[in-house]
């Protein structure tokens, strides 16, 4: 039994290049191509219980069809607003989503505490993630990129000093990028 366990924990793991972006952000990076194949983890409700885990929310969402649509819904929001920008369509669907919740706030023994709340329980990983957009847009919104592979789908918040990190992973598309060029000076004799 408990070898069992551990191959289903195993087989729930997120299969993402990269994880641990803003909410906004992992959450458009459901989406991603992993040698030349388009992959989507939000293709099911067990691949968004393996979202929920990962971006530390499966204690406060359930893994049902209300909140898959919900969420795919959301990502395609995002997504438009990352590569088209605000346009009036995508700004209604996004304040549509942002109208389903609401930050309220309490005074707890610690001092100034923050509940996030929403109206249908299906909607709380979306509204998070609309509210996380929010606020990267308007903390540093030049921080959030798109991988300058030409092939890569995903996007980051760069935290370097410099704020000239191009790559989602320099292991993966750096390195892809690196071996490009080589192999075109390789070809052309340079």
């Amino acid at each position: 039994m408990q070898e069992e366990h551990g191959s289903q924990r195993r087989q729930s793991a997120d299969p993402r290049l990269l994880v641990g972006e803003p909410l906004s952000l992992d959450l458009v990076n459901t989406r991603w191509v992993d040698d030349r194949a388009h992959r989507d983890l939000l293709d099911s409700t067990e691949g968004l219980a393996v979202w929920l885990r990962s971006a530390g929310l499966d204690d406060r969402a359930v893994a049902d069809q209300a909140t898959l649509d919900a969420t795919l819904e959301t990502r395609e929001i995002l997504r438009a607003l990352l590569a088209q920008g605000p346009s009036p369509q995508t700004l209604d669907a996004f304040n549509r989503v942002l109208d389903h919740g609401a930050l309220h706030y309490r005074l707890g023994p610690n001092g100034r505490e923050e509940h996030s709340r929403t109206d249908d329980p299906a909607w709380f990983p979306s509204w998070l993630a609309a509210a996380d957009y929010l606020r990267l847009m308007a903390d540093a919104p030049a921080r959030v990129k798109h991988c300058a592979h030409p092939d890569c789908v995903l996007h980051f918040f760069d935290a370097t000093k410099s704020g000239t990190r191009r790559w989602c992973s320099m292991a993966i598309c750096g390195n892809r990028a690196k071996a490009a060029r080589h192999y075109e000076r390789a070809k052309t004799g340079r």
